[in-house]
């Protein structure tokens, strides 16, 4: 949206064509504003639960919710809904918090479901005591038998019936913590019959004698989503409660509550989640990836999560604008992945440093070049920044060379190192291949080359020509090493139609290249930083592995999109 318009009286002033352009979400807030609907005020929140870390699904979300708030002069809180103790810890709080703010999310306040433990429990009396809610003794299992289908209506439970004054004194006790876990719910008082399973007496609190990352054992009893949701939008003052698509069946859940209540009552508008093609983003599935050691942990770089994708080198704006391009919907689609590769490789392109890595390296002795000696030449460090500059890299007479760069009998159309063929060196000389030496196994170990000292920095004072250039590294001075190289996750395009997401599992996600060379101005690069490695790709310094001296790189991606060769599409 154009964040020049101007705010007036809570809306914002926009054109006709501006106006068309609107999404359904932001449509309504318009018309909200435009009819006085709380006050002309937009206040939206991002309300994750802390039991893992944020991943890319959870950024459209943000993005919404902070978007509509920015475009309409409002603002935005973070709210954990912090109500399932068993599974939350304050290292997901943490690591939400760390994740929103690189994205470049700044919530106005940070709020906690835990914050309005006393006020949903006096809420919940206060329905007792109006005969809409009861204690019920029926297990789990009872009540989805009692609870009926779609096509078929449900059952009354046989503890329905319970006076007000039994359900006081027993919801008491659940909080006194007198009963077992699962022993007991306490449940709204609608309709078994309704069309709408959310309204068949849905469960509002449920006993669990754990300890709360912030409550500490105050409570036993916590409460469900569904009644901790709109309630905390209540007290909030949120205007315009945005989730996701499944939760439009618990809409009505939402406003009967606030409406028995006889609250303020925000507007809960839907819209459709991210999907990606060879990405899942099911919560139980990451838990899954991680608990089985099938990744090394929430922030393995082939995790679709925000903390994996930053330590592969992923660029927040990348994701940003991948979010945005999706669009907001009210019917869910997949994206393709490859739309988020072109807008990181573009966002690369645009900002980082160019360097010469050897991934895997081949030695190149030139036999002209005078011993010992070694002359800097010029390199540039980014083609599409003039004010980045240049940087003297060292030349001797014993190179590095990726051994793919070489064919002792070249195809026809190989226009690279192979015996006879001269190529050009990047920044440097022409060279050509004299000789191979292999080991006893007949592996080729070390390649001879002459070099043509009238070519300095790539160019033949005659005007010849050469087809193939290639990137290299001065022997004595490059440094040693680990490269990651990662690949996509999932191999299968939809890896939720398997039976078990395991079967989809890309066998050759990571290799690990544990010889590799880099230029030794990168002795000291700092983690975090991504660098292109010329003619190959880009690359993260490490942050959890790396260590002074001994960088290790995470391959971030390729320069080109090898999937799309494999599937036929390049």
């Amino acid at each position: 949206m154009d964040s020049s318009v101007d705010v007036k009286n809570g809306v914002r002033e926009r054109d006709e064509e501006a106006a068309e352009s609107l999404d359904f979400i932001r449509s309504a807030v318009a018309e909200d504003n435009a009819s006085g609907r709380f006050g002309g005020r937009v206040q939206t929140r991002f309300p994750p639960e802390p039991n893992g870390y944020l991943h890319i699904g959870h950024v459209k979300a943000i993005a919404i919710d902070f978007g509509v708030a920015e475009d309409f002069g409002g603002i935005c809180n973070l709210r954990f809904d912090d109500t399932n103790p068993e599974k939350e810890e304050q290292e997901y709080v943490d690591g939400q918090i760390a994740d929103m703010k690189w994205l470049g999310f700044e919530p106005a306040n940070i709020y906690y479901a835990s914050d309005y433990f006393d006020q949903l429990y006096e809420w919940a009396v206060e329905l007792i005591s109006q005969g809409k809610a009861y204690v019920d003794d029926l297990s789990a299992e009872e009540m989805r038998e009692y609870r009926g289908t779609l096509t078929e209506p449900g059952r009354n439970s046989p503890y329905r019936d319970r006076s007000v004054e039994e359900n006081l004194d027993l919801f008491a006790r659940m909080k006194a913590g007198e009963f077992p876990d699962g022993s007991r719910v306490l449940r709204a008082k609608i309709d078994m019959s309704s069309g709408n399973l959310n309204l068949r007496d849905p469960a509002m609190y449920r006993i669990r004698h754990a300890e709360h990352q912030r409550t500490g054992n105050k409570w036993c009893i916590y409460p469900m989503y569904d009644w901790a949701h709109g309630q905390s939008d209540s007290i909030e003052g949120v205007t315009h409660s945005l989730c996701s698509l499944e939760y439009e069946d618990h809409r009505p859940l939402y406003d009967w509550y606030l409406e028995q209540l006889g609250v303020y009552h925000p507007r809960q508008i839907e819209f459709a989640r991210l999907f990606i093609t060879h990405t899942l983003l099911s919560k139980r599935v990451l838990i899954r990836l991680v608990n089985d050691g099938l990744v090394s942990g929430w922030d393995d770089p082939r995790m679709p999560t925000v903390v994996g994708m930053r330590r592969r080198g992923v660029p927040a704006a990348a994701i940003r604008e991948f979010v945005d391009r999706a669009g907001v919907s009210k019917t869910n689609s997949t994206a393709d992945i490859a739309l988020l590769d072109f807008y990181i490789r573009q966002e690369l392109n645009r900002t980082a440093p160019r360097v010469m890595g050897v991934l895997d390296p081949i030695k190149v002795v030139i036999t002209n070049y005078p011993a010992g000696q070694v002359e800097w030449l010029e390199a540039i460090n980014n083609p599409e920044d003039e004010s980045a500059g240049t940087r003297q890299v060292p030349f001797s007479d014993e190179l590095f060379i990726d051994r793919d760069d070489f064919q002792e009998v070249p195809h026809r159309k190989f226009f690279r190192l192979a015996p006879g063929q001269e190529v050009r060196l990047r920044y440097g000389y022409f060279i050509t291949c004299t000789d191979v030496v292999k080991n006893e196994s007949g592996e080729i170990v070390e390649l001879h080359c002459t070099y043509d000292p009238e070519t300095k920095g790539g160019y033949a004072p005659d005007g010849r020509r050469v087809k193939g250039t290639i990137h290299w590294l001065s022997a004595a001075h490059a440094l040693d090493v680990e490269v990651r190289m990662y690949d996509r996750l999932f191999a299968a395009e939809d890896p939720g139609s398997y039976d078990d997401f395991s079967q989809a599992l890309n066998p050759n996600s990571l290799e690990i290249l544990p010889a590799a060379k880099v230029e030794p101005s990168l002795t000291s690069a700092e983690q975090g930083t991504v660098y292109q490695f010329e003619r190959k790709g880009y690359f993260c310094v490490d942050s959890k592995d790396s260590r002074p001296g001994a960088p290790i790189f995470n391959q971030t991606i390729g320069l080109r999109d090898s999937w799309a060769k494999i599937q036929g599409k390049g």
